[in-house]
């Protein structure tokens, strides 16, 4: 209880340090209003094209916007490269402002529905450059690792309500109003966003003003990549990397439950359950009740640094309640899968997103972001495009089982893998030195994790003499290359190279130190201070003994 006590504390206060981040406080805000708009927004044109043309038109429409998205957003995702990302989210909301105003004067007008059907398409192709600019824009706003994951945990949250609040509000609207008034209300949301955006500072040099100061630095003869390869750069960064390959995978498998969830979600409410119009827009809003829950487990959870099978095990559970919905389907149990979906939901998107933060290049992240939406989009056609042929052919309980199996199958056949990346991809630079280091060889992984994050690079010149006879000792050092000598008294006692340690003694036993170590070639070392060494090591069991067996090996040398 004590450890999941402080692992809580230490979730809320570095959320508490994303809304004290200027920077991080507006993008948040901006992107409440407008998710819970753009909620709204999609409950509204849901009931719109379900009662214009049924569930076939909802999954055709489906399709046709996802797969305009999934070949338009490679090339939008490189204005986030190319420009100031502020102001491609800027842009992205402005216009999609007024297209969802178009849309709603349409509507009132009972104009044709296709006319509408145009504007909806046009609404989420013009949303395709904002994601991926507000992905790779987190990074230049954060200040580590730690506020990266909260900032997406916030995003995650902040979405989880727009989850709960635009369907409650789409409902609400939808029962003492009309579609159209939904509409006007998403649009007042993407001006919110609009105005919260352009008001954002960082001192921080951004990624793509880097990549532009290189190109005009490069050679003069070195050739300018073309447009089509340029654009193309986030797919080659992915398929040329296994951990990235494995994780868009999966996210692309859940996409896939993701677009039949257009069709199904529809389908379960208004035909399965008998439920109402607004019964579709609450039933939706319990989304946001696990979601909500949702963001705050991937937090706590992130301690555990394992953020790559939490990923899998939210995939998992994405897809897995459906077999549930599919043998009882009631209220009841909609309501319980929706909420299960919400939360897995949270924990899939912050993990996913804070990976691909933190191993994507800066300088192709954008793109990297926009290949992963194209794919994920070309999958949730898929998924769009599949339903309705379940349902027109299985039925929707089948339809669920199937959907659901194939997703967790392929989940269980990648847990590997993603337990690769989190020992590789994800691992603190150092984690694998010290993983060699006998003396801490016993240390439990979330120990040595933590020791490697407070790891401070030394060099030492041939001759140089790093740790002094008689001298306080204050530092543990584990040599990464190069080579050492320890005397004692001017006698040689031994010499050292990669992967073996010095220093332990003094901090172990708080004596001074009781030899010298000299350098012998460039050597660099990585240390440790007390403050962080001696918590970390501290009651770890069998740790202690077998510290107690170096120690005296090595004073039995001296």
């Amino acid at each position: 209880m004590a450890g999941l006590r402080e692992k809580l504390v230490e979730a809320t206060s570095s959320l508490r340090d994303v809304f004290r981040n200027p920077g991080l406080r507006r993008i948040q805000l901006a992107f409440a209003g407008s998710i819970v708009g753009d909620w709204a927004y999609g409950v509204g044109g849901a009931v719109y094209i379900y009662e214009q043309g049924g569930p076939t038109a909802v999954g055709v429409l489906g399709v046709v916007r996802y797969v305009l998205m999934a070949l338009i957003t490679p090339f939008a995702a490189m204005l986030g490269d190319r420009y100031p990302r502020r102001l491609v989210m800027v842009g992205s909301d402005s216009i999609r402002a007024i297209l969802v105003l178009s849309s709603a004067l349409l509507i009132a007008d009972g104009a044709n529905p296709y006319a509408v059907y145009t504007v909806i398409v046009l609404t989420s192709i013009c949303a395709t450059p904002f994601r991926s600019a507000q992905a790779s824009y987190l990074p230049e706003l954060a200040s580590g690792p730690g506020d990266l994951t909260a900032a997406n945990v916030a995003s995650s949250t902040i979405e989880s309500v727009g989850f709960f609040a635009g369907p409650a509000i789409a409902g609400i609207l939808l029962a003492v109003s009309t579609i159209s008034t939904v509409f006007i209300f998403n649009a007042a949301t993407f001006v919110w966003s609009a105005l919260l955006v352009i008001g954002i500072r960082t001192t921080r040099k951004p990624a793509q003003a880097e990549a532009v100061e290189a190109e005009t630095s490069a050679p003069a003869a070195e050739a300018k990549p073309g447009f089509f390869a340029e654009a193309s750069a986030g797919y080659r960064e992915i398929l040329g990397n296994r951990d990235l390959r494995l994780l868009i995978g999966l996210y692309c498998a859940q996409t896939v439950v993701a677009g039949a969830s257009l069709v199904f979600e529809v389908s379960v409410a208004l035909g399965l359950l008998g439920l109402s119009r607004s019964g579709l827009g609450y039933l939706n809003a319990t989304l946001g009740i696990g979601g909500l829950v949702g963001g705050f487990v991937a937090l706590v959870l992130a301690q555990r640094s394992h953020l790559a099978r939490d990923f899998g095990i939210g995939v998992f559970f994405w897809s897995a309640p459906l077999l549930l919905l599919a043998a009882w389907p009631t209220v009841t149990t909609a309501v319980v899968v929706w909420v299960l979906i919400g939360l897995a939901n949270s924990v899939v998107d912050v993990n996913a997103f804070t990976i691909l933060q933190r191993i994507a290049p800066k300088e192709a992240m954008s793109r990297v972001f926009g290949a992963m939406e194209s794919a994920v989009i070309g999958t949730m056609a898929i998924g769009a495009l599949l339903m309705p042929t379940f349902i027109s052919t299985i039925g929707i309980r089948w339809g669920l089982v199937v959907i659901g199996a194939s997703v967790g199958a392929l989940v269980l056949l990648g847990l590997r893998g993603l337990s690769r990346i989190d020992l590789t991809a994800l691992a603190p630079a150092g984690l694998e030195l010290l993983r060699g280091v006998s003396l801490l060889a016993l240390l439990p992984e979330p120990a040595l994790e933590s020791l490697a994050r407070a790891l401070v690079r030394v060099e030492v010149a041939p001759g140089e003499v790093f740790i002094r006879e008689g001298d306080p000792g204050d530092l543990f050092y584990v040599i990464e290359t190069g080579t050492v000598e320890v005397t004692k008294e001017g006698r040689h006692i031994a010499s050292l190279g990669p992967g073996d340690f010095v220093g332990e003694i003094a901090l172990l036993r708080d004596v001074p130190r009781v030899a010298t170590v000299t350098a012998t070639s460039a050597t660099v070392l990585q240390s440790l201070d007390r403050a962080h060494f001696i918590p970390a090591v501290t009651g770890q069991g069998a740790f202690g003994e077998a510290a107690d067996t170096t120690i005296a090996t090595r004073l039995a040398m001296l």
